[in-house]
């Protein structure tokens, strides 16, 4: 089953990663302040992600 762990970071804020069934690590939040700030975010991200859309982004064309 796939899971949220929250963690401390080495400058005293939090942050969550998501990792999947197999244990590799998806997905990395930013940094929040509060252990509460960070459960918000991963609520955020259960509630919104489940219909968000692909957008794939590329590099424009260099013109010389």
């Amino acid at each position: 089953m796939s899971k949220f762990e929250i963690y401390a970071d080495e400058v005293g804020t939090y942050k969550f990663r998501l990792r999947a069934r197999n244990g590799q690590v998806v997905a990395v939040s930013q940094s929040y302040r509060s252990k509460e700030g960070c459960l918000k975010g991963i609520r955020s991200v259960k509630s919104n992600a489940a219909d968000a859309r692909i957008v794939i982004l590329s590099e424009e064309t260099k013109k010389y």
